[in-house]
């Protein structure tokens, strides 16, 4: 890939780019978690739509935003990352005012599907804008920092929507992003530079459409069996499907020019043991994020108030943990951040397995077991960032983190899915335990694959 032209040479500072990522970054992962509070709301809008149904407003997002990433990264460098990230940031704007407007439940998933279209555009374009303004010795930390606030952004989004679902509807939860959109889009507009063009050949775009398909046929198998069962012809159709175009993508992947997935990128054992890390750990984090929310609603039956105002010590400690970890993850050690970091996660939602009940216990001990996950939390995403890119070429920092991202959003999907599923198979608190038990695996097996990942960073190979 050559570049063939330069369109501007004007400089501007690298923490003004950093700016306008950090908004994307978290705008984009706010919104995979802002309608998790919203979730009773929108369901006693659409009462005839099922829980399965409804968590396909979540879902969608996750699925266009995670198999689209690889192929608008490199569409990025093609067209320009300033460019195409204004366009995405666009399509983010529209997909919100869709569900904002939204009379129907297809209207509002087919919004959250748009909103995950420009987040796949806005995600890897601001990536590649970000790591073109810092010189090599701050990428890992600054991209650490970058996927802490995103990490954020998905931690925060329960308060944050309990506090417009409450205040003024679940439809605000979209509206919100409205102000954020026009903001951004000045800012990308006045204070980063395009990026030089880069020529080669076209991405392989019918890769993505058929893993978006796959991730769907799986996402859409694994909700549909809440009712109809593991077993049943058209569940395991639904698998056959994901499973066949799973393979069709490898095998694209092998012999297109311009592969969707670079098969070189995987010979890289930190990147490849990250990112099936990342999809584990996503699909924890995801599934009990919702799960605690449903939990406080429904068995506690708190009011969206109260519920984010009892989710709000996470995000804190995670940001806090996250800015700490990200200056200090080198001297610890990757290794030990990665293994630790989803155990913590892993015993804090045992603890909500065998200490919360039918009885209300916001302040002890769901208080202390929302700090501990916040320090699971906050531990483990900066590492899982900088491992991504840590052993990549410069040319390859973009679409890395992009397969990082889609790894995170598809095990996002995944997780949401199966914990809804487990959750509405047993009525009660069972169920929620259930719930909490799928993402207790999940982690675990996160801090499992883990234990392969060396240690200090001269160590990667």
């Amino acid at each position: 890939m050559s570049i063939t032209e330069t369109p501007t040479t004007k400089v501007f500072s690298p923490w003004a780019t950093f700016t306008v990522c950090a908004i994307a970054s978290y705008i984009s992962t706010l919104d995979m978690s802002i309608v998790n509070v919203a979730f009773f709301e929108i369901q006693e809008s659409f009462p005839k739509d099922s829980a399965s149904t409804i968590a396909w407003v979540v879902t969608a997002y996750s699925i266009l935003f995670g198999s689209l990433l690889v192929v608008s990264g490199r569409l990025a460098d093609q067209v320009g990352r300033k460019r195409f990230f204004i366009t995405g940031t666009g399509f983010f704007l529209v997909g919100s005012l869709l569900c904002a407007i939204a009379s129907t439940m297809g209207l509002l998933i087919a919004g959250r599907a748009v909103q995950g279209l420009g987040g796949a555009m806005m995600v890897p374009a601001s990536t590649g804008l970000l790591l073109g303004v810092f010189p090599p010795e701050k990428r890992g930390q600054v991209m650490a920092w970058v996927g802490s606030i995103g990490a954020l952004g998905v931690a925060s989004g329960p308060t944050l929507g309990a506090f417009f679902v409450s205040t003024f509807g679940w439809r605000s939860a979209f509206w919100i992003n409205v102000p954020i959109c026009f903001i951004t889009l000045v800012l990308a507009w006045r204070v980063t530079s395009e990026s030089p063009r880069m020529k080669g050949s076209r991405p392989d775009i019918l890769a993505a459409v058929v893993f978006t398909v796959a991730v769907a046929a799986l996402v859409w198998g694994i909700s549909r069996s809440e009712t109809l069962g593991w077993g049943d012809s058209s569940v395991l159709a639904l698998f056959a499907i994901a499973l066949a175009f799973g393979l069709l993508v490898a095998w694209r992947s092998v012999h297109h020019s311009d592969p969707l997935l670079p098969g070189e990128l995987f010979k890289e054992r930190t990147f490849t043991l990250a990112n099936i890390s990342t999809f584990l750990y996503g699909a924890a984090f995801s599934g009990n994020i919702l799960n605690n929310v449903l939990f406080q609603r429904t068995i506690w039956e708190f009011s969206a108030t109260k519920a984010g105002w009892f989710s709000v010590l996470s995000p804190i400690v995670v940001a806090i943990t996250s800015m700490i970890v990200g200056r200090k993850m080198a001297s610890i050690g990757y290794r030990r951040l990665l293994i630790a970091g989803p155990m913590i996660m892993a015993s804090t939602v045992m603890a909500s397995v065998l200490f919360l009940n039918t009885n209300p216990t916001p302040w002890f001990p769901f208080l202390p077991i929302m700090f501990f996950l916040g320090i699971g939390l906050g531990a483990t995403f900066p590492p899982l960032s900088a491992c991504t890119i840590m052993r990549l070429p410069q040319n390859r920092f973009a679409v890395g983190s992009a397969i990082n991202n889609t790894f995170r959003q598809v095990g996002t999907a995944v997780g949401v899915a199966l914990v809804v599923t487990v959750q509405s198979q047993t009525e009660g608190i069972e169920g929620f335990r259930n719930g909490w038990k799928v993402a207790i695996c999940f982690a675990l097996a996160a801090a499992a694959v883990s234990i392969f990942q060396p240690n200090k960073a001269n160590q990667l190979a």
